[in-house]
């Protein structure tokens, strides 16, 4: 409250992760509760920050992004997400896990206990486990992520065998993005160097199409 006024300021609260998935969670609990005709976008921001039903061109597309999320958030929240049996989840996650140093084994498992979750609550939901995109260092926008490409890379790969055991999908959306003879995130593909422009989730809409 100022001084001698009658006035209150309301001072802007700093973005936690915390915050904004509680935020998120109770967004999903007013909206219409997914069935069995939907296919669920199940990630972090990257994945929020699509317009999914327009990009693939579907009604029954519902996003479950949410910026900042871990895979044991996606633990956390996931019965919210497959309890109504939803045709088809597709999951990304696993590069905030990295930027907070969280061990390549820890995310497997993590990712592993999510599809098994899957499978224990929704049988007939078809599973979908995308890559890790690549990274663009020379924004100087996330110095957690400097430096991971390598870990990206093998947590990708662990991904594509976790998929071939358990007989689930496995999409390498990774080469997709990079600049030609690297493994760096094309310039033209984000505004950031870890977030994705209009152009970037064009090429991702375009590859999942295939899947659908």
């Amino acid at each position: 409250k100022l001084p001698n006024s009658n006035f209150t300021v309301t001072l802007p609260q700093p973005w936690t992760y915390e915050m904004h998935f509680a935020k998120r969670l109770n967004q999903f609990a007013e909206e219409q509760t997914i069935n069995s005709n939907d296919i669920v976008m199940l990630g972090n921001s990257i994945t929020e920050g699509g317009n999914w039903s327009k990009l693939l061109g579907l009604e029954n597309v519902r996003n479950r992004g949410i910026s900042g999320d871990i895979t044991s958030g996606i633990l956390k929240r996931l019965e919210q997400t497959v309890k109504g049996n939803p045709k088809k989840i597709f999951l990304l996650i696993g590069i905030n896990d990295l930027a907070n140093n969280v061990s390549n084994d820890s995310i497997l498992k993590n990712i592993t206990k999510i599809t098994e979750e899957i499978k224990r609550i929704s049988p007939k939901t078809e599973i979908y486990l995308q890559s890790i995109l690549p990274v663009n260092e020379s924004f100087g926008r996330f110095a957690r992520i400097n430096g991971k490409t390598t870990e990206i890379l093998r947590v990708n790969k662990a991904i594509s065998d976790l998929a071939k055991s358990k007989r689930l999908h496995f999409i390498n959306l990774f080469p997709l993005f990079t600049q030609p003879g690297t493994n760096i995130l094309r310039i033209d593909l984000t505004y950031d160097g870890l977030h994705l422009s209009e152009a970037g989730y064009r090429v991702w809409a375009e590859e999942l199409k295939k899947w659908l």
